[in-house]
C-alpha cells in the first residue's frame, strides 16, 4: 500500500514540474539589431537587442546575453523566446578597461 502511494505521489510532481518548463521544441531565428551592452563578472557577456523573425512571438524585440563575438546584423537561433534578459542597471561596463 505505501508503495503504490508513494508511486502516485512521485508521478503527480513529475506532472507538475512538466507543466512549469518552457516549450522548447523548435528552433527560431532572430537578427541582431543593436548591441546594448557588456556584462558578467569580467564582461565576457554581450547584452543585445533582437528581433524574432519567426514563430509565435514574430516580430517581437528583446534583450538576449550572448557570450562570443557578436554584431549587428548576425542571426541568432533561440531555443525559446519567452526569457528576456534583465536591463543592464549600471553605466559602468563591467570587466571592460577603455
Amino acid at each position: 500500500m505505501a508503495k503504490t502511494q508513494k508511486q502516485k505521489e512521485e508521478k503527480s510532481q513529475q506532472q507538475s514540474a512538466r507543466k512549469d518548463r518552457i516549450n522548447l521544441g523548435e528552433v527560431v531565428t532572430a537578427i541582431v539589431e543593436e548591441i546594448i551592452g557588456r556584462t558578467g563578472f569580467r564582461g565576457e557577456i554581450t547584452q543585445v537587442k533582437v528581433l524574432v523573425r519567426e514563430g509565435k512571438d514574430k516580430g517581437r524585440s528583446m534583450r538576449r546575453n550572448v557570450k562570443g563575438p557578436i554584431r549587428p546584423g548576425d542571426i541568432l537561433m533561440l531555443r525559446e523566446t519567452e526569457i528576456e534578459a534583465r536591463k543592464i542597471k549600471s553605466k559602468v561596463t563591467k570587466g571592460v578597461y577603455t
